[in-house]
């Protein structure tokens, strides 16, 4: 398999520390609120990543985390009245909730940043005692100048870095504002402000810089040298690139030989913003799409590329699942018929079978190309729905049934579809209700009540109107 590195801006041949093993640490979000379908991206695409290293055999440990201390988090607790943690660990749990209906699995480990503390005070000490690093009145800062190879990642170059710094270092210098040594040093420990939570550490309490707990978490949780970070491409810099030079500098080791990144997410070729009106959390989507829509859609265009959402584009997704899950439906209908008298399963079928999961494997090894294995998975469509018109017994069926299923499932879609109604579609059946009433005729408004009820969907008259719940 061959991966694009952004740190060499190539692809390459992926080898792992350990035979047989590979250990990937995905940056996970920051949990303040439902996660939106940006978010909702770099986890289905590593999701994917693990998946297909899995089906060639390796044992992956798979290390996200989620980030639930941060100024946005503390932000919300504060207008909701509430202690950050509650925000936090409601949030978590949502964003689980949405994971699992992506058919995300879940990470190896999912460690969070309020409970590694001591690792992270630790690891400053570390830094601070080697000299790159140095605390000023409880805050402490990296000594960007200290690691040479500041900038490998996102190929910045630090002299440019400081000229776009001049003025500003000017302006702090002739204010006294900053006492940072210089402009490109960041914060590895800050100390507390009122309504904050804090941690007591060796320069008074306080809570740690975002770029220290990823170093941290991977650390602990796969080793001193990761097979492959990932995370989208808004990380690369200056989060990955602050990353690289805090965990190279205190371990004296390579922190990860791959990086992979996700393209961004637009909404109608716009960048997706709360001001602008096109910001859309998964919950969003799924009241009008299957989950599984949603994650068919994430993988139709290859994972670096830039990708547009639009509802025309969600509708060919829904389109392009359905093609699969029918075809999966008709095999199984084969097989439950116990038909033993059609065509059998002969050696120019399993070799015709083998030719398109070679495509897909060649697709996948080519830096995880899911929208050409997308399209390997339709070529064994198109040949299993001809065979089944032809006619084949129960045994063929099931050969076409297991490859199709098999591939499917290292993209996480799921060929057996669980029917489940739709918000849209329940407003929709309670408009129809309504205007039925209203028109007398009550047989109809009775079977929308009977037909919403068989699928799990309460209804209750009240006189604010039709409410409604999930049984």
């Amino acid at each position: 398999m061959r991966v694009f590195n952004t740190l060499t801006r190539q692809k390459e041949e992926f080898k792992t520390v350990q035979e047989g093993k590979a250990g990937i640490y995905v940056c996970g979000p920051t949990v303040y609120d439902f996660i939106h379908i940006g978010n909702a991206r770099p986890m289905i695409v590593f999701d994917t990543l693990r998946r297909y290293l899995e089906y060639k055999g390796l044992e992956v440990n798979y290390v996200s985390n989620f980030t639930d201390v941060d100024d946005k988090i503390i932000k919300r607790a504060n207008e909701m009245g509430v202690d950050s943690t509650e925000i936090s660990e409601k949030y978590i749990a949502e964003c689980k909730k949405d994971m699992e209906a992506l058919n995300v699995r879940p990470a190896t480990t999912h460690p969070q940043a309020t409970k590694e503390i001591p690792d992270m005070i630790k690891m400053i000490e570390d830094l601070i005692e080697m000299g790159h690093a140095y605390e000023k009145n409880g805050t402490v800062y990296f000594r960007v100048r200290s690691f040479k190879d500041y900038g490998k990642l996102s190929h910045k170059n630090i002299d440019d870095l400081e000229s776009g710094h001049r003025d500003e270092k000017h302006a702090l210098k002739v204010s006294g504002e900053s006492e940072k040594e210089d402009p490109l040093d960041f914060v590895l420990w800050k100390p507390k402000k009122e309504g904050e939570p804090f941690w007591q550490s060796p320069w008074g309490e306080g809570r740690p810089g975002w770029h220290l707990e990823c170093s941290v978490m991977s650390k602990k949780y796969i080793g001193g040298t990761l097979d492959i970070h990932a995370g989208g491409e808004d990380l690369i810099f200056p989060h990955h690139e602050n990353e690289i030079a805090q965990s190279e500098a205190a371990n004296g080791t390579t922190f990860a030989n791959y990086w992979m990144h996700n393209g961004f997410l637009k909404i109608d070729n716009v960048k997706m913003s709360k001001s602008l009106g096109n910001f859309f959390t998964v919950r969003d989507i799924c009241k009008k799409y299957d989950p599984q829509v949603l994650r068919f859609f994430m993988l139709t265009a290859q994972y670096r590329s830039p990708l547009n959402f639009s509802d025309d584009l969600m509708e060919a997704a829904k389109t392009g699942l359905l093609r699969i899950t029918n075809s999966a439906k008709s095999l199984k209908d084969i097989i439950n018929s116990n038909v033993s008298d059609k065509a059998v399963y002969d050696e120019e079928a399993a070799k015709a079978v083998d030719c398109y999961v070679k495509k897909f494997e060649d697709a996948m090894d080519d830096d995880l190309n899911t929208a050409d294995a997308i399209s390997a998975i339709f070529e064994l469509v198109k040949f299993a729905n001809t065979k089944a018109k032809e006619g084949i017994n129960s045994d063929y069926a099931k050969n076409l049934y297991d490859t199709l299923n098999k591939l499917a499932d290292v993209l996480g879609l799921k060929c057996e579809v669980k029917e489940e109604i739709l918000d849209a579609d329940i407003l929709a059946l309670i408009e129809e209700r309504t205007a039925a009433k209203k028109n007398k005729d009550f047989a109809r408004a009775d079977a929308i009540r009977d037909e919403l009820l068989s699928k799990g969907i309460i209804l209750k008259d009240t006189r604010e109107g039709v409410k409604w719940q999930r049984a």
